[in-house]
């Protein structure tokens, strides 16, 4: 049908015409969301950009007066005594120790988990593990470290068949209670790496004559790859910046030694004791705490810039 016309000759979209072509209505609804969104991402860069000015400035100061050889190579870490010595090795071999540890408990559980979670359980029996795994993640971390100070040390301690046993304060039960309290982030996060894969890519291997555990371990796993490898990153960060757990069980004794049944104190360890309100402000204890957090950030960047760098390596893409 042809399209009307008005008196003046001009076609009028309307019946027996094509679709009615206008204007659409604004929709204020998006813009604000859109703020919104641009909004938090520019408070997250203002944070990050405020806590690296904010330990800039008295780090500076710090290294104005304590070589930075001293600092990174130095072997005593005393800077609350006299003569004070502020070599961080003790407090950065401690952090990695304490975390190697937790993560040989984590990273094995937890892939266990997530693998068991997205390819053997049923879908009733992943509706009831995976939020009480989860429930791991809500508990305060100093529940924790009093767990690792008054029940797994002792029975540590109790159990040890090669000499003497473990301190009361020492890095194995803090390692190994950390690797407990990571385990959710880890078995939640691949579990929805390894549940993102494309079910036809599980569908080819079954037709090919493979095996549940084939499968899950040679097609879904490395397809996944990328998700597990940022659960881990994520893991490795939460560890590294843990506070309340090695306060309480690993000790305040900085010590360089790799005996994790010894007592150890790491770079959190250190900022939360010195930052109880003892210390001068202005003076050069003071300026440690900052010299040590920004030697925390800085690692937590760095291995946070490899998980991106590996991430975009081996991610896969699927249409």
């Amino acid at each position: 049908m042809p399209a009307r016309k008005s008196p003046k000759g001009e076609s009028v979209p309307g019946a027996g015409g094509g679709p009615r072509l206008g204007r659409s209505r604004p929709r204020h609804g998006e813009r604000v969301i859109r703020i919104g969104l641009v909004a938090a991402a520019l408070v997250s860069i203002a944070t990050t950009i405020g806590i690296v000015v904010s330990l800039i400035e008295p780090s500076a100061r710090f290294f104005g007066e304590v070589s930075v050889k001293e600092f990174f190579t130095g072997t005593e870490w005393t800077p609350l005594f006299e003569p004070p010595h502020y070599g961080v090795l003790p407090l950065v071999a401690a952090t990695l120790l304490i975390t190697v540890i937790a993560l040989l408990v984590a990273l094995p559980l937890g892939l266990a988990s997530a693998i068991y979670l997205s390819e053997y359980a049923t879908p009733r029996t992943r509706k009831v593990l995976k939020p009480a795994l989860e429930l791991l993640a809500g508990i305060p971390t100093v529940v924790f470290g009093f767990f690792a100070l008054k029940f797994l040390t002792p029975r540590l301690q109790s159990i040890w068949p090669w000499g003497e046993g473990p301190d009361i304060f020492n890095a194995l039960s803090a390692g190994l209670v950390m690797g407990m309290m990571i385990i959710p982030t880890i078995a939640s996060l691949s579990e929805d790496a390894l549940s993102a894969v494309p079910h036809s890519l599980r569908d080819g291997a079954y037709a090919m004559g493979a095996s549940k555990r084939v499968v899950a371990t040679t097609v879904v796993v490395p397809a996944a790859l990328s998700g597990i490898v940022a659960a881990f990153v994520l893991g490795v960060s939460r560890a590294v910046g843990e506070t309340m757990i090695v306060a309480i069980a690993s000790g305040n004794r900085p010590n360089l030694s790799w005996n994790p049944l010894e007592a150890m104190q790491t770079m959190t360890g250190f900022i939360a004791q010195a930052a109880s309100g003892d210390v001068p402000v202005g003076t050069v204890d003071y300026h440690t705490l900052f010299a040590v957090g920004l030697l925390l950030f800085t690692l937590t960047f760095a291995m946070n810039a490899v998980s991106i760098r590996l991430v975009r390596r081996f991610r896969e893409v699927y249409e």
